[in-house]
């Protein structure tokens, strides 16, 4: 069947088989084609694409046991973050880490070692993983931590499901006592505010910016700067404190058919930004308020099959991180690149990364990570191999997870432990191997 990424674009005809016993996988090894893993698809590029052989493991979705002292929870990689959010928020458990959408697999998130807007606080989801099985092309399942076959579990953080098929993961849940954030808007002016902003609020958990993309001269990266802090259960209002982990709302939007190619262009985008920086200032005016955790990290999971909105080719997602020291040089080229192609964005956000985590392919650094939505059209791919030359001018590298077009020497001098990471991935194969998409073949890894 014909199987893409989130951003529909490339899309591969692939043989899609689904995994719904384990007992059913040394069967499936043994044939000998390469194969990848799929979770709920989420990663944007090739990322989960074989054409021999592309396993579901959604159907793998059993949480296995859970220690209400220590809120540890043991779960089968098919499980998704939005499942463990409706059995464990309103009993006051919460992800030590979360992506901007619950709908994303435990495995996925283990293989892009995801990041959320709590990293310059708490790092990687990787980071909370205390072991995860990993079942080799040999169909000998593996505990990996980082006690036991250590290179073989920091090579699987990040590893884009290269090392080997996850089958289940350890981690420690959070304690909360309510559902909700108090969560405030600031409005900077350009992108050195933002900057300022952003150092100003490390001690907030929770930080996440929202950039005009098109707007430039002294009005370069001018941004909204949302952070947040999980609220005790005496902070609520009255209105709220009846209920203080009620759960999400359900009800959503649905894009009901792809949108003309046409639609995303410079006016629709420019107009879009100027509406969505006016309506954030009026945020910044009305001051801090209790958000339900549902809006403040995943707004976009309130509309179904958004990736609609960008028409039938699809789109990319550019993300890139850049180190400290050069971030601010660096995303006000990014911008001008993406200001003057024509080619603006809707989705433009900038986060404050901490430290490298243990991963050897696990994206985040020091620094800064802006990304970028862009509609597949005449016009993107130069603009993404300009995009990618700034980023490595700066010393910085492209988010796997998202990628659908960076070159393999780009991705080589951006991952400066890739070396390692293929030798523990090569000693796994047997020097063969079968964990193979579509993505490591484009980058020759």
């Amino acid at each position: 069947m014909m199987l893409s990424g989130w951003g529909r674009h490339p899309a591969l005809d692939c043989r899609l088989e689904r995994l719904r016993r384990w007992e059913d996988l040394p069967g499936l090894l043994h044939r000998g084609t390469t194969l990848i893993a799929r979770g709920n698809g989420r990663a944007y590029g090739d990322a989960a694409l074989n054409p021999n052989l592309t396993l579901s493991t959604l159907a793998m979705n059993r949480m296995r046991a859970f220690d209400a002292g220590t809120g540890l929870l043991d779960c089968e990689a098919g499980v998704l973050l939005a499942d463990i959010l409706e059995t464990f928020a309103p009993r006051g458990w919460f992800p030590p880490v979360v992506p901007g959408t619950q709908l994303v697999t435990v495995g996925g998130m283990i293989a892009a070692d995801v990041h959320g807007k709590n990293h310059h606080a708490e790092g990687t989801f990787g980071a909370h993983v205390e072991s995860l099985t990993l079942a080799g092309a040999d169909g000998a399942m593996r505990t990996c931590s980082r006690a036991e076959n250590a290179d073989l579990f920091r090579a699987t953080l990040g590893g884009m499901g290269l090392t080997g098929l996850i089958l289940s993961a350890r981690f420690r849940l959070r304690p909360i006592e309510t559902a909700f954030l108090m969560a405030e808007t600031l409005a900077a002016r350009n992108l050195d505010e933002a900057m300022a902003l952003f150092e100003a609020s490390r001690d907030w958990p929770f930080s996440v910016a929202w950039i005009d993309c098109l707007a430039r001269g002294a009005g370069l990266g001018r941004s909204l700067l949302t952070r947040g802090a999980f609220m005790d259960a005496g902070a609520l209002p009255p209105s709220l404190a009846s209920s203080p982990l009620v759960p999400a709302s359900r009800g959503k939007l649905r894009v009901p058919f792809d949108a003309p190619s046409a639609l995303p262009n410079r006016v629709s985008i420019g107009f879009f930004n100027e509406l969505y920086y006016r309506r954030g200032r009026r945020r910044v005016r009305t001051g801090a308020r209790p958000v339900h955790f549902d809006r403040f990290f995943f707004p976009l999971d309130r509309i179904e099959a958004w990736n609609r909105l960008y028409g039938r080719r699809g789109f990319v997602q550019y993300q890139c991180v850049l180190p400290k020291g050069k971030s601010a040089a660096g995303v006000a080229a990014l911008l001008e690149c993406a200001a003057a192609s024509g080619q603006g964005s809707f989705l433009a956000v900038l986060k404050l990364f901490g430290s490298a985590g243990d991963g050897l392919m696990s994206f985040p650094m020091e620094g800064y990570t802006l990304a970028l939505d862009f509609p597949v059209r005449h016009g993107t791919a130069a603009l993404l191999d300009g995009l990618d030359e700034i980023t490595h001018r700066h010393g910085g590298r492209v988010y796997l997870a998202k990628d659908a077009h960076c070159a393999p020497e780009r991705v080589r001098e951006g991952y400066p432990r890739l070396g390692a990471f293929e030798a523990v991935r090569a000693e796994a194969a047997g020097g063969r191997p079968r964990f193979v998409s579509e993505l490591s073949r484009r980058l020759a890894l």
